[in-house]
C-alpha cells in the first residue's frame, strides 16, 4: 500500500468550485477502528454546507468531505471487532469519504447487501442511519399511522418512504414537480403533495393530519408543518434549508400535545452511532437483502468532478442519491 492517496479537499469556503484533488497520507488505524479502500463515496447535503463554511467537522475527524462510503476493508486497529481485513462494507465516516482511503470506527461498518452493488451500498450510510435514528428511533414511527416526508425525492425522502411503508406506515410526501412527486408515488407515498401548487397543509387535514412529520426545510414550513399535524403528532427536524429563526405558535403544542424535537447525526458520540447501526444491522438490513427496499441512485461522478457532483446536488435537479466513483 502506497504511503500517500488522492483525495479532495475544501481549499476554502465557497461554491463546488472550491472542491480541488489534491494528495494526503493514508490513514492508519486508531483502536477500534478499521481503514477502508474506497470504491465509492456518497455525496449529501451536509459536505455541500462543510464546504460552504457552514457545518464544521468535529475536531477529531478529517478535514475532507465525505460522510459515508463503501469499499474493503485493508486494516483493522486494535480492538475493532465484526469486521476484518478483506471485508466488502459500507459506512458512516466522521469525515474523509472523497479519498481513496478513509478511517472510520468498526461499529459504524455495515455489511453490502445482499444484491447491491459497492455504487449502491454508498448510498446507505447517510441516509439509511438518520432515517432509522429520527422517524423510527426519535420519532417512533409505527405500523398504521400516517407519517409525512417533505423533500420526498431526495437521498433522505426516498430512504424514508420505503422504510415507512415497508413497516406499515401510510406515507405521504411533497416534492416540487411532477416527475418528482411520481417518483415518491412508485415508491410507496399514498400521495405526493407537488409544493409548487398544491397545499400540503389542507391535504393532510384532510386524511386526519400526521401523526409523524420529518422535515429538512424548516423556515415557513414550521408552522404549516404544526397546521398538518393530528393530535399527539411528532414533528423531527433535520435540517432547516429555508431558515431556522421563526415565530411560531407555541400554545398549539400545549393545546394538541405536540411533540417537536430534531437531531443531527455527525457530532453524536460514536457508541450513540453504533447503536443506531445495531439497530440497522438487525431490522432493516434484513429488508434490503430481501430487495424490499433499495437506495434510489441518481447519478456518479469520477473522483476528480467532485464540484459537479455539488452543483448538481444543490441545484435540487435529482431524485435520490449522487457517488463519487472513487475506485470502483
Amino acid at each position: 500500500m502506497a504511503d500517500m492517496m488522492r483525495a479532495v479537499e475544501i481549499t476554502q469556503a465557497g461554491g463546488p468550485e472550491v472542491l480541488q484533488l489534491c494528495s494526503r497520507p493514508i490513514p492508519t488505524p486508531e483502536a477500534g477502528q478499521v481503514v477502508i479502500k474506497v470504491a465509492y463515496a456518497g455525496v449529501n447535503r451536509p459536505d455541500a454546507l462543510q464546504r460552504a463554511g457552514l457545518y464544521a467537522p468535529p475536531p477529531t475527524a478529517s478535514d475532507l468531505p465525505g460522510l459515508e462510503a463503501s469499499g474493503t476493508v485493508v486494516a483493522v486497529g486494535e480492538g475493532a471487532e465484526g469486521v476484518k481485513v478483506g471485508d466488502q462494507v459500507c459506512a458512516l465516516l466522521p469525515g474523509g469519504g472523497y479519498a481513496e482511503y478513509v478511517a472510520t470506527p468498526a461499529a459504524h461498518c455495515l455489511p453490502v447487501p445482499d444484491g447491491l452493488s459497492l455504487k449502491e451500498a454508498a448510498c446507505l450510510p447517510e441516509t439509511f442511519y438518520t432515517v432509522w435514528s429520527n422517524v423510527f428511533m426519535r420519532g417512533g414511527l409505527q405500523g398504521g399511522e400516517r407519517f409525512l416526508v417533505h423533500g420526498g425525492s431526495s437521498g433522505i425522502g426516498t430512504t424514508a418512504i420505503q422504510l415507512a411503508k415497508a413497516f406499515g406506515a401510510r406515507v405521504f410526501a411533497t416534492a416540487g414537480s411532477a416527475d418528482k412527486c411520481q417518483a415518491c408515488e412508485d415508491l410507496g407515498a399514498e400521495k405526493c403533495f407537488n409544493y409548487r401548487d398544491e397545499d400540503f397543509v389542507a391535504g393532510m387535514k384532510a386524511v386526519g393530519g400526521a401523526n409523524l412529520i420529518l422535515d429538512m426545510v424548516g423556515g415557513s414550513y414550521i408552522d404549516k408543518n404544526i397546521k398538518s399535524l393530528a393530535d399527539d403528532g411528532r414533528l423531527v427536524q433535520i435540517a432547516f434549508l429555508q431558515g431556522s429563526k421563526v415565530e411560531v405558535n407555541w400554545a398549539q403544542l400545549m393545546m394538541r400535545r405536540l411533540t417537536f424535537t430534531g437531531s443531527t447525526l455527525r457530532p453524536q458520540s460514536d457508541l450513540a452511532k453504533g447503536r443506531i447501526a445495531d439497530e440497522l444491522r438487525t431490522k432493516v438490513w434484513p429488508l434490503l437483502d430481501a430487495g424490499k427496499v433499495r437506495p434510489v441512485l441518481h447519478s456518479e461522478f469520477p473522483l476528480d468532478a467532485a464540484s459537479e457532483a455539488h452543483a448538481l446536488m444543490e441545484s435540487s435537479a435529482h431524485i435520490g442519491k449522487i457517488v463519487l466513483n472513487v475506485g470502483g
